[in-house]
This record gives C-alpha cells, structure tokens and sequence, in this order.
C-alpha cells in the first residue's frame, strides 16, 4: 500500500510538472525538489522497471529522445561517432547494458582520442551498473575531460551519472563548469542552466531538512 500511494503522489506531481511545460528530462529531478520525502525513490529508484531487482538489468527501458538531443548538439551529429552511439542506445534500450558498454569500449579502444566516445562509455559503464558511478566510469568520463578540457560535454554527462546514482553534490561543481564552459548562443545551455538551477534547490531543501529538529 505505501507504493500504491507513492505512485498516486508522483503522479499528481508529474501531471503538475507537464502542466508546467518543463522538459521530460527535468521531470525527475523536479519532482524531488517539490518532493524532498520522496528524493530516494523519486531520483534514485527506476519506477519504470518492473520491481524484481534481479531481472531489472535485463527488462527493455524506456527511451530519453531528449538526451540523444542533448549529446548531439553538444558533440554533434552525422559523425563517425553516431554508429556506436545509435547501436548502444538500441542495446540498452532493449535491456543490455553490458554488450553496450562491451561496444563503446571497442569504441574508444579504435578512437582513443576522441572525447565523445569516452564520455559516452562513461555513461553506458554507470547504466551497466546499476545507474551507479562505479570506477570504470569514472575513469572513462575523467579521460573525456582530459582530452577535451574547455567541452562542457563530459563534465555535463558526468553530471548527470552523479545525479542518477543519488551523488547530487558531487553533480553540482560538474554541472557549474559545463554551464561555465558553454557558449553563450548555444542551444543547449539553457537545459544546462535549468538543471542546475533544480539541483541547487534540491540541495537547499536538502540541507535545510537536515537542519530541521528531530524533536525529542
């Protein structure tokens, strides 16, 4: 019964959200800045995965054209990079994040230099584990940033692994520099902008809940 009215609550909360027009993408991370005692679910628990951990790994997810948006206009489009970028995202999409994550690293093992691929390898590793920022995937958005240091793209991404994984203040420093480091004209950089802006209020009404007296 606590998940039924927890599904009842985010989807009042939801409803509320598309009435606001706010992006698909934002719509998580919103709900857990108006739902601060919802956070752990609302941000860190897949409510579109059946509730059997063991099988979730495998269960098609649903897709996020939004952020295939997003990595295209930051790393661009029509590359050579977009044959292993469309292939992982069909593998996960169907459930297989593993063999996707096997692919971008022959990825990067044939593109070394190239950025893009390690950040995206960077995300399928997190996605492969469970949507947590294992050490493999650090090590694979960190080798992004080095070779493209002054891209918002792999500090953006990283950002974002953080924030899947729950890590919403190890996020904020990340996605501060991608805003820093995005032109002024760029498309994106208001999605940028406005995911910070909820991560900075989650994280007030976090530490203000944290403040708050428990009481005797």
């Amino acid at each position: 019964m606590g998940w039924l009215a927890l599904a009842g609550i985010g989807a009042a909360v939801f409803t509320l959200l598309w009435l606001l027009g706010l992006p698909r993408s934002l719509w998580s991370l919103a709900g857990a800045a108006l739902m601060l005692g919802a956070a752990g679910y609302a941000l860190q628990a897949r409510s579109d995965l059946p509730g059997a951990p063991v099988e979730a790994g495998r269960k098609a997810q649903q897709d996020d054209p939004m952020l295939r948006d997003l990595r295209g206009a930051m790393f661009g489009r029509f590359t050579s990079d977009d044959s292993y970028f469309f292939a992982s995202d069909a593998l996960i999409r169907g459930g297989d994040a593993r063999r996707a994550a096997r692919l971008m690293l022959g990825g990067v093992r044939s593109s070394p230099q190239d950025s893009a691929l390690w950040t995206w390898l960077g995300v399928v590793l997190a996605e492969a584990d469970g949507r947590t920022v294992s050490p493999a995937a650090a090590v694979a958005f960190r080798r992004a940033i080095t070779l493209a240091p002054k891209h918002p793209g792999p500090r953006f991404f990283y950002g974002l692994a953080q924030v899947r994984a729950g890590q919403f203040a190890a996020a904020r420093p990340l996605w501060a520099d991608a805003l820093a480091l995005t032109p002024a004209g760029a498309g994106y950089r208001r999605d940028i902008a406005t995911r910070l802006a909820l991560l900075d209020r989650f994280l007030e009404l976090q530490a203000s809940e944290q403040q708050r007296p428990t009481g005797d």
